[in-house]
């Protein structure tokens, strides 16, 4: 039932989200983008954050940060559907709440940017069993000041290469809190 929570959402987001627009990141080097040694941490503000590679967004529960991120056709011996590629995102998120939470991998969304209310997903676990062990679980707990770092896998449409990753605050009351957006432009691999 959350995931479905979550699905319903991730329209809503796209929905109110076609005005937004994405910044690139440029690589001159080609090689996959890494966080930077400085990281900024970022809060919302008026209920919206946004932040580019390293960045750390500071959300009610935790925080996450998107490391880097790459496309491919095939990982571990998955393959995409027809007119898909995948995104593979390299994520750490930690507990910075004052109990232990209980993380879903489906917490996090993919968008690309265009105006259709499908243009999202959520990671490929949703729909299939995990392919790597590097990937972050279904579901898994973090216990206080925890941090664990994996991947997030989508699919996504072929021929685009700017990406956000979000994260909506949900409460146990059902009421949405702050939205996060990280934006960047995913390498070839």
């Amino acid at each position: 039932m959350k995931r479905i929570i979550y699905a319903l959402v991730g329209v809503v987001l796209a929905i109110s989200l076609v005005g937004c627009s994405s910044v690139k990141e440029a690589s001159d080097s080609g090689e996959s983008q890494e966080v930077q040694d400085t990281q900024s941490e970022i809060t919302s503000e008026d209920g919206y954050g946004e932040g580019r590679f390293g960045d750390v967004m500071k959300t009610y529960f935790f925080s996450y940060r998107v490391n880097s991120a790459y496309l491919c056709d095939e990982y571990s011996g998955y393959l995409p559907a027809d007119g898909k590629r995948l995104l593979v995102a390299d994520v750490t998120v930690k507990n910075t709440y004052n109990e232990s939470i209980e993380m879903y991998d489906t917490d996090f969304q993919v968008q690309w940017n265009t105006d259709g209310e499908d243009d999202y997903d959520v990671p490929v676990t949703y729909y299939a069993d995990p392919v790597s062990d590097e990937q972050l679980p279904a579901v898994y707990e973090l216990s206080v000041n925890e941090e664990k770092t994996g991947l997030l896998i989508f699919e996504v449409p072929e021929g685009y290469k700017d990406f956000s990753i979000s994260y909506l605050e949900m409460f146990d009351d059902d009421s949405e809190g702050d939205v996060f957006f990280v934006y960047f432009t995913a390498d070839e691999k």
